[in-house]
């Protein structure tokens, strides 16, 4: 079964609600930046259920045309247009019994938010040409790297679909919020590499681990795979440092190797570790709260003794959402 991998609250958070999920037969809409992990995160709920046995069935909502909608969701019968000669079943079908996982879903055009309803209202389907209705028990997990809350206000995605797809809710944390596990993944990743290129066993420097640490990960955990694949392709040496990381990898070519410490000497200067030490504690600290409280941020303020207002400025400032933390 696939895994998320991370030792952080934030992750180890996620994977507690993966497992309540993968027993609740429901829709889930996960929302996440892109490189997250959020097709992972479907497939663990999928593996993790009573459909484990069943088909997982990918689709990218953003690259299906318009015209092409039905058939690909529905299939086509005989003879429904000049070049069917036979019934071809679409993608719900594929999925009978198990998940069809909606990707992009936010990518979907008005008919195909539109059609997407039609079919969760009550499960039913026709083929692209006509023929008796039929009912579909596939599970439907969608994701988008968008907020659909704010599409919704925007004008760009239908209430009434939110709120099907909606029955469950999961927001996966972006990579520069799960503190240490960026250097887990980093050598997690690196030993990959090694095992399917069957090369040599290769690790990083300390002084490529603290930049990768100090790095924002836009492109969150798939753009640190690809930094580890790289790395490994570009070096010849056992050991990956701050400078072979710098010639292959541009995002790092700006950042200067700090400076050799004297043993016993702290990894940074008094105010920055300071800092760090805050921020990892107020997202430690948030994250236990607002599990205590079931994701209730006047029952939070009431435990952590703290004002509502202030509680909910702290949550919003370290990215942590309180619906990821509210009962089924």
């Amino acid at each position: 079964m696939p895994v998320m991998l991370g030792q952080s609250m934030a992750i180890q958070a996620v994977r507690a609600q993966l497992q309540r999920y993968a027993g609740c037969d429901v829709q889930v809409l996960i929302e996440g930046e892109t490189g997250t992990g959020k097709e992972l995160a479907a497939r663990e709920i999928h593996y993790a259920g009573a459909r484990r046995d069943h088909p997982f069935v990918p689709v990218n909502c953003g690259a299906i045309p318009d015209s092409l909608i039905e058939n690909e969701l529905f299939g086509h019968g005989r003879g429904a247009f000049t070049d069917a000669k036979q019934a071809q079943p679409g993608l719900v079908d594929h999925a009978r019994g198990g998940t069809l996982f909606l990707d992009e879903v936010d990518a979907l055009s008005d008919k195909g938010q539109v059609t997407l309803l039609r079919f969760l209202q009550d499960n039913e389907y026709r083929p692209v040409g006509g023929g008796a209705a039929r009912v579909s028990d596939a599970r439907i997990i969608a994701a988008t790297n968008a907020s659909l809350e704010r599409q919704v206000a925007a004008g760009r995605f239908r209430r009434d679909l939110h709120y099907r797809l909606n029955a469950l809710y999961l927001r996966l944390p972006p990579l520069r919020e799960r503190g240490d596990d960026v250097a887990l993944l980093a050598r997690h990743f690196l030993d990959a590499v090694a095992r399917r290129l069957q090369g040599p066993a290769r690790r990083w420097g300390d002084d490529a681990i603290e930049a990768m640490m100090a790095h924002a990960w836009p492109g969150n955990v798939r753009e640190l795979d690809h930094v580890a694949l790289r790395a490994y392709l570009g070096s010849e040496e056992a050991v990956i440092g701050l400078a072979r990381l710098r010639a292959v990898e541009p995002a790092f070519a700006g950042i200067a190797a700090a400076p050799r410490r004297r043993a016993h000497e702290p990894d940074l200067a008094f105010a920055a570790a300071k800092l760090h030490a805050i921020r990892q504690f107020e997202l430690d600290y948030l994250t236990r709260l607002m599990q205590q409280a079931c994701g209730n941020i006047s029952a939070a303020a009431r435990l952590s003794g703290t004002e509502r207002r202030q509680l909910g400025k702290l949550l919003l400032k370290n990215g942590i959402e309180t619906r990821q933390f509210r009962p089924d």
